[in-house]
């Protein structure tokens, strides 16, 4: 590990000019220190936002939820409004890590976590989201863990973060502070970018930039909502495949809204559009939600190691409708 200076901010310009200084942010550390241990990055200053005040769970006056970016995971995965109102989300938040890594990590680092791709955490070789240009090992390599959704020839890194799945389900959004002060809000499901040509721009966070919460739209939390994450074992592990459903039904029992999204098998939370499609207007049924979530893994490019990954989608899909429309 590369020694580094430690410098705590108490405010936002404060945090903001350090990082355009070419210091980094540090709130829970759960994934910065593996980082900083696995030489994957080499700070020069880590700058700490545990100062600037903005964990919480609060009621907007439209019903909307308001999260702030330094809540810990297990605090909102605990929180009464949101267990009650978007349990996608604190289902999300309860499958996440362990015990001990949900009291420390925050929510907005949780949407900035990095791939846990095999070739990424090892320094060793090459990576073009580490090293841009060098070359994607996990192409023929070991893949298993990698994406069959939304890569490219340089990268099939997955993202790894549960909440965000979810909530590109509940139609979140993100604000976000730029240097210079002024704020914007994103939506979550545009928060992460796709790898493209460039695979090491993974969000349009831009320098300097700092979450400050998180938002969920009143209209999402009058759904109902699941999350379904499929591991290899049930404590501390990333999806294999992970699905976020969030549904509406209208006074006759059609589907009158509904948002479905996807972890675990893409390079970002991926919103599964013609599932949505192929059940708005519809009762759910067994046959009708099978058929539907056969659409999940529409354009799935599979290679050596992770080509299970597409019917495990249209499965977990599946899975996460019936078990949240009560037919499961």
């Amino acid at each position: 590990m590369q020694p580094f200076t430690y410098v705590p901010v108490a405010d936002a310009a404060g945090a903001a000019a350090r990082a355009l200084a070419g210091a980094q942010f540090i709130a829970g550390g759960t994934d910065m220190l593996q980082l900083l241990q696995e030489n994957v990055v080499q700070p020069q200053e880590l700058a700490d936002l545990n100062g600037l005040g903005l964990a919480g769970i609060t009621e907007e006056g439209d019903g909307a939820l308001r999260l702030g970016a330094l809540t810990r995971l297990q605090e909102a995965a605990d929180h009464p409004l949101l267990r009650e109102r978007c349990a996608v989300a604190a289902e999300a938040l309860a499958a996440s890590a362990s015990p001990m890594v949900r009291h420390m990590a925050t929510l907005g680092g949780n949407l900035l976590q990095r791939t846990r791709c095999l070739y990424f955490r090892d320094v060793s070789t090459p990576c073009n989201k580490r090293q841009p240009g060098s070359g994607c090992s996990a192409l023929e390599g070991e893949n298993r863990h990698n994406a069959i959704l939304g890569g490219s020839e340089h990268c099939i890194a997955v993202q790894p973060s549960d909440l965000p799945v979810a909530l590109v389900a509940l139609d979140a959004e993100v604000l976000i502070q730029g240097a210079g002060g002024a704020e914007r809000w994103v939506p979550v499901e545009g928060f992460h970018r796709l790898p493209g040509d460039t695979p090491e721009i993974e969000t349009v966070m831009q320098d300097g930039d700092i979450i400050l919460a998180i938002r969920i739209p009143a209209h999402a939390t009058r759904c109902r909502s699941h999350y379904v994450k499929v591991r290899d074992r049930a404590s501390f592990a990333w999806a294999l495949c992970s699905a976020a459903v969030a549904l509406r039904l209208d006074g006759e029992g059609r589907v009158a809204e509904l948002r479905v999204a996807a972890g675990g098998v893409a390079t970002k939370p991926w919103r599964l559009i013609r599932v949505e499609q192929e059940l708005l207007g519809h009762r759910l049924d067994r046959d009708r939600v099978r058929l539907a979530a056969v659409w999940a893994s529409e354009g799935a490019v599979t290679r050596s190691g992770n080509a299970y990954k597409a019917p495990l989608l249209q499965h977990t899909v599946e899975r996460a409708i019936l078990e949240l429309g009560g037919l499961a």
